[in-house]
């Protein structure tokens, strides 16, 4: 192998100096390998082991802080990529372990194969999951379709209900699948187990997948701030409700809706979006957002060449029929140029990709299509609710009193409606008004963290919703952890409730208490995006010279120069300027030097040896 030499040091050879080491006139220190012929460093990177003091600490571990000569990028294997992927699979193994008590077998007095729930182990053990017991309760044992296979259920007050499977579509779907998978194993001549443990596994082992896409999602949506989904991937919550529910499915497509629309595919957005909303409904709540900073950013003007082109009162023939069909790929390019096309392809494609997915269960089995919205109408205060805090601290019996079973609560439903259309429109008067835009991800998170408090309706996993998009609005990590804790450790106090005082559990109170204590903490980080979008100086994405990574079409979009909404909703800015855009950002952000500016438009090419990082 060749030796090469590189300048540095006093002792370079250069200069008078060079007759006392013998050295060329080049030569230098020695490089302990040939250098890549890429020597370009991603430098612009954030370095959370430089610039995050709990990030410092816990890398000591793994050899310290990255150097400051480190070539930044250019690891060949261990990308940024696959080691936040490695983390996920390591803490979604902790998810199992921390379930895995719940599939244990042990045999009846008669000799029967069964899992060992004796005595509260589900509770006692804190590994409960709606997987287990709804393989049964859903009829899924039996290799029923969902939808089709109805039931009759006794209730608590001594009546009898016709039930049917109670998720969304895409849910229930991926349910059965999962039970057909199951069903295959347990008649093949692999090493078996109880038909509810293979289930769980099948399930556990999809909804692995679909996790592991959204940090892949997550990480590509940081940018620069690439080590903020590893937060994402380590969080508390990923151990405690990996596997209790099937939401990691919509988590998925909602991260996949978000990429494509910071990719500037409206369409595809819209159709991911919409399939998330055929999981779970959340994903289709990033419509409003989108729709928002859109109506803020679009100038209204009219579309070029869009007059030009047919329209559908001037097809009257086949012909004009295919000529609109063939401009229609162009027309749909040309509307996803400007904010509001964008965002009127993202819902049209979201609501038309839920519709089609919806439409063949809702046709064939109407009543089980319905089950869903039914459950959730009369569905009573769930005991995760802020309305069911107050009442365990209180005499209060809710805003309808005392209900039987199925009984809808009425004035409950409408007024957690009414709270939530509130904050949703006050989330909407800071996004419109606020002086800079806010970025995506901002709003995002203030929409669903309004749904889950307003709601009468908060199960334990939803906390996952928050998680990715958390990352990407407040990227402060002792912040986000301490919050991941507390929400966490709230399943504790939760199982030993469930458990009952009569088998040494604990009292209402306490449960609701640390309920308390979570939603608060969830506030308070609503207060603190907030508080960033009206000093977007403080905001750490803002802060290194990005606008908005998930933005999509409204990145780096000025306020339209001649603004159209009324007064009330335009953005509060100064009077020495009406351009709020990037003007107003030009503004909140430090003057960069020449060298500092010039060495983030294009990565730095190192020539010295420093081993790759």
């Amino acid at each position: 192998m060749s030796e090469q030499r590189l300048v540095g040091g006093p002792d370079d050879g250069v200069g008078p100096g060079n007759g006392r080491t013998g050295r060329p006139a080049t030569a230098g220190y020695d490089s302990p390998a040939p250098l890549a012929r890429d020597l370009r460093s991603a430098d612009a990177r954030d370095k959370p082991s430089r610039n995050d003091s709990m990030a410092a600490q816990l890398c000591t571990a793994v050899g310290g802080p990255v150097g400051d000569h480190a070539l930044i990028g250019r690891a060949r294997f261990w990308t940024p990529m696959r080691v936040l992927l490695a983390f996920t699979v390591i803490f979604l193994a902790f998810g199992w372990f921390a379930k895995a008590g719940c599939i244990q077998q042990t045999t009846t007095s008669g000799g029967l194969l069964t899992l060992d729930w004796n005595n509260g182990r589900q509770y006692t053990a804190m590994c409960y999951s709606d997987t287990v017991p709804l393989y049964g309760a859903e009829r899924l044992n039996e290799g029923a379709f969902p939808y089709k296979k109805s039931w009759v259920e006794e209730t608590p007050g001594g009546d009898t209900e016709v039930r049917h499977m109670e998720y969304p579509v895409l849910s229930g779907m991926y349910q059965y699948v999962s039970m057909l998978v199951a069903k295959s194993w347990d008649a093949s001549p692999l090493p078996g187990a109880l038909q509810v443990v293979l289930y769980f596994n099948v399930v556990a082992v999809g909804l692995a997948v679909a996790w592991l896409v959204t940090i892949w999602a997550t990480a590509l949506l940081s940018g620069r701030r690439v080590w903020d989904a590893a937060l994402v991937a380590c969080s508390p919550l990923v151990i405690v409700h990996a596997f209790t529910n099937f939401d990691f499915l919509a988590t998925a497509f909602a991260a996949l809706g978000l990429l494509a629309w910071a990719r500037r595919r409206p369409l595809l957005a819209g159709v991911l979006l919409g399939l998330g909303g055929a999981a779970k409904l959340y994903p289709l709540l990033l419509l409003g957002p989108i729709l928002v900073l859109c109506l803020r950013a679009d100038p209204m003007h009219r579309t070029p060449r869009a007059h030009q082109a047919t329209r559908l009162r001037d097809i009257d023939s086949a012909a004009a029929l295919r000529i609109w069909l063939e401009e229609l790929p162009a027309r749909t390019r040309l509307l996803a140029t400007r904010p509001l096309g964008a965002a009127g392809l993202t819902a049209g494609g979201a609501l038309i990709t839920w519709a089609l997915v919806n439409l063949p269960i809702a046709t064939l089995y109407p009543e089980g299509w319905r089950e869903f919205f039914r459950l959730n109408t009369t569905r009573h205060a769930d005991p995760d609710s802020l309305y069911n805090v107050v009442m365990s601290f209180t005499d209060w019996s809710g805003f309808d009193g005392v209900l039987q079973h199925g009984e809808p609560p009425t004035v409950l439903n409408l007024i957690s409606l009414l709270l939530f259309v509130a904050a949703c429109l006050g989330i909407a008067y800071i996004g419109l008004t606020a002086p800079r835009r806010p970025r995506l991800a901002q709003l995002c998170f203030l929409v669903i963290a309004a749904f889950l408090l307003t709601n009468k309706v908060w199960s334990p996993q939803y906390s996952l919703w928050l998680v990715p998009i958390a990352v990407l609005a407040l990227p402060h990590r002792r912040v986000l952890l301490a919050w991941m804790t507390i929400d966490a450790l709230v399943w504790v106090p939760r199982m030993f409730y469930y458990l009952g005082v009569d088998r040494k559990g604990l009292p209402e109170q306490w449960f609701t208490a640390t309920v308390l204590l979570r939603d608060l903490a969830v506030i308070g980080l609503c207060a603190l995006i907030v508080r960033q979008i009206y000093r977007p100086e403080q905001d750490l994405v803002r802060r290194d010279y990005l606008d908005d990574p998930v933005g999509g079409v409204v990145d780096n979009a000025p306020d339209p120069l001649l603004p159209w909404l009324p007064e009330a909703l335009r953005p509060r800015i100064s009077r020495d300027t009406h351009w709020t855009g990037a003007a107003a950002g030009e503004r909140t952000r430090p003057r960069v030097p020449a060298t500092v500016a010039s060495s983030m438009r294009a990565p730095r090419a190192h020539t010295r040896g420093a081993r790759p990082s």
